[in-house]
């Protein structure tokens, strides 16, 4: 018996090579696409999250300079005259709006002037926050998905793998492993793709929430002196 095993490893020759790149190419057309898939996820994935940290971090720093210069500005219409149209903050954007709206609206009652302010920060708030939370959706999507594609992948090698046992009615473990591994292989990329997705998605939309916060707060400040 053991003869005849070690036989039927010899003569699938290149199927006992268990590398990454071996086991893509024995799979068959449906596998392959799920490992495709994943692959394209995984990558665009770790792209994104290298963005949005670089974007946070970018963020945190130009806010807090913001800060710092507009609550030791005299004025804040001086201030907003001296901020350069090449400074990309959202704080800074919002302020841009608020002060426009209030320089425009300078003959309107307090009233008035105040619930038009109040407006455009709200409207200026929403935009600059659905720019920094683009693409979160797309985090949450694969690390809710990527294990599920992955065991689709799984599930189709291993009927495959079944198959082939029934065709050549030789359950030795030789013919049935490379199958199999291939088989796992989708899975182990579904978990490889949601893992980091997953995490940064979380740790993203805690940062989010809490510069939400910040702006809100900003905003609220601003409103009162004004």
């Amino acid at each position: 018996m053991e003869q005849e095993i070690a036989t039927q490893v010899v003569n699938l020759g290149g199927s006992t090579d268990f590398s990454l790149w071996q086991l893509f190419i024995r799979a068959d057309f449906v596998v392959k696409a799920v490992i495709v898939i994943l692959l394209l996820a995984s990558i665009w994935s770790w792209a994104l999250i290298f963005e949005k940290y670089k974007l946070f971090k970018k963020i945190d720093k130009s806010s807090t300079l913001f800060e710092e210069k507009f609550w030791k500005a005299k004025s804040a219409e001086n201030f907003y005259n001296n901020i350069s149209n090449k400074v990309k903050d959202p704080l800074t954007a919002i302020f841009q709006s608020a002060m426009a709206e209030l320089i425009k609206t300078k003959s309107k009652s307090s009233s008035v002037q105040s619930g038009r302010v109040t407006r455009i920060l709200e409207i200026a708030l929403d935009r600059e926050m659905r720019l920094i939370e683009k693409n979160f959706t797309f985090l949450a999507t694969v690390g809710s998905t990527a294990p599920f594609i992955g065991l689709f992948g799984t599930v189709w090698g291993i009927m495959n793998s079944f198959q082939s046992i029934a065709i050549s009615r030789n359950t030795s473990l030789a013919i049935v492993a490379p199958g199999i591994a291939e088989a796992l292989f989708a899975t182990a990329l579904g978990l490889l793709a949601a893992i980091p997705a997953v995490v940064a998605y979380n740790k993203f939309s805690s940062d989010s929430k809490k510069y939400v916060i910040r702006l809100e707060n900003f905003s609220k400040r601003f409103l009162s002196i004004i």
